[in-house]
């Protein structure tokens, strides 16, 4: 899988789908430390301003894992619908939402 450059869009995420780093890691046994640099490698976090807690998304988390890179880019064009991306939804628990309108 490959960095997200500076052009590339962010993943937005809805509340329903973020979780925090030290929950991300205990979900995939991995370190804390291995999730935030998860996050500035594939552009799967955010971070609202210095010393604001890492939030990252759900199911761009569990893309990773899986090394689902072409559905990490659905996911980051918007495309939650896409049945590549509505599997991790399905197998998360989410509901897929539009956002705010």
């Amino acid at each position: 899988m490959t960095s997200p450059s500076n052009d590339t869009p962010p993943i937005l995420m809805l509340k329903s789908e973020i979780t925090s780093l030290k929950e991300a890691a205990h979900r995939t046994g991995k370190s804390v430390r291995t999730i935030q640099r998860w996050c500035a490698r594939f552009g799967i976090g955010r971070q609202s301003g210095n010393g604001a807690p890492m939030e990252v998304s759900d199911i761009a988390l569990e893309m990773v894992m899986h090394g689902d890179e072409v559905a990490l880019d659905l996911l980051r064009a918007g495309d939650r619908r896409h049945p590549r991306v509505k599997r991790y939804y399905d197998h998360l628990g989410i509901l897929i939402e539009d956002g705010p309108k």
